[in-house]
């Protein structure tokens, strides 16, 4: 399969200039400093991921906050300094974000706020790509329904046009439908160029990764579960907990399975065979674990999951640096950072 290198180990910064605790500029200026790229390129990454959503550098009627792209220009000598590669990723655009209600999402029919959308990565490119030796591009983060998947198709395929039109090599990432899953890479277009990358999110089994999660449709605030675990146990609890949509169905992963190395290679499978076939690097940009879990649990995931992308040769970046539940250098993780940050 093909590769996309320098990007092999990464971790994201959730929360910076993304999902922010407040949108203020004292938040953009405390929050992550050149001293956090520092810790990361001490613990052997060779990237990370940045999310941005779009009122850090846009207004709603797309007009641009011509101040706030200085956080994006220290974000990249940061990233020189500490010979990192960085992946710039909205997480949100006008009209879109992943983490509302559907009936609250009007992108995908509205030409206008799909004109701020390109609007506002043809500034990226015209700003930025000139650092493509060590930037990509992730055009939106984690597209929810499969109704949209065909207007998706289009839009990243006119937002690559764009980009193109300014930056003909720039690596551009794109992922699909079901939040970023692996098994929507069927549906997304072929790709338009030799510098495009297939991009995919793991967090299975999602009961363990975000057990407790408050913001997970139907998952109780209490509920626990250990790792590994069998497919019967994990299909149980999410009958029980009136989250059947989790049920692992089919013949690959059948009840008397456990969660393994094997088991993240099987899930990686049909996802590098369309990969291959369309020669196209794959990218994992989010994997990660809720900090409620057991942590000696989260540790053996770490370790599972990352033999699982060595063997396959997927690169990726871990879900978070800090805060939002997931953490590495939060204080829950205290007792096997260590050992994680050797894994990712």
């Amino acid at each position: 399969m093909k590769k996309f290198d320098g990007y092999v180990k990464g971790v994201d910064f959730g929360g910076w200039l993304s999902q922010c605790s407040e949108y203020t500029v004292e938040h953009y200026d405390e929050f992550i400093k050149e001293s956090d790229f520092e810790v990361v390129a001490s613990w052997g990454c060779d990237h990370v991921r940045l999310p941005v959503d779009y009122q850090v550098f846009q207004n709603d009627d797309g007009t641009f906050i011509e101040g706030r792209f200085k956080y994006l220009e220290k974000a990249i000598l940061w990233a020189i300094n500490n010979n990192l590669n960085l992946i710039l990723d909205l997480h949100k655009t006008i009209g879109y974000s992943f983490d509302v209600d559907e009936s609250k999402i009007s992108f995908f029919d509205d030409e206008k706020l799909q004109n701020h959308f390109y609007a506002l990565w043809e500034e990226f490119a015209r700003r930025f790509a000139k650092n493509e030796d060590m930037l990509s591009f992730e055009l939106l983060n984690e597209v929810t329904s499969p109704s949209y998947s065909a207007a998706w198709n289009r839009i990243a395929g006119e937002a690559i046009r764009r980009i193109r039109a300014i930056s003909p090599t720039v690596k551009i990432l794109v992922g699909g439908y079901w939040n970023n899953s692996i098994d929507a890479l069927k549906d997304l277009d072929k790709p338009a160029d030799e510098n495009i990358v297939y991009n995919f999110h793991c967090y299975d089994p999602l009961l363990f990764t975000h057990q407790g999660a408050r913001w997970l449709h139907g998952m109780p605030e209490g509920f626990r579960i250990g790792y590994p675990c069998s497919i019967a146990k994990l299909n149980e609890e999410a009958v029980k907990n009136g989250m059947s949509d989790f049920v692992f169905r089919g013949d690959t992963f059948t009840p008397d399975r456990k969660t393994d190395k094997q088991f993240f290679i099987d899930r990686f499978k049909e996802g590098i065979k369309i990969c291959e076939e369309r020669n196209v690097a794959l990218y994992c940009g989010e994997y990660g674990v809720i900090n409620k879990a057991n942590t000696e649990d989260t540790l053996q995931w770490f370790k599972d999951i990352n033999a699982a992308f060595k063997e396959c040769g997927i690169g990726r970046a871990c879900w978070t640096y800090k805060s939002h539940s997931f953490g590495l250098t939060d204080e829950h993780m205290k007792g096997v950072v260590n050992e994680v940050v050797k894994l990712l």
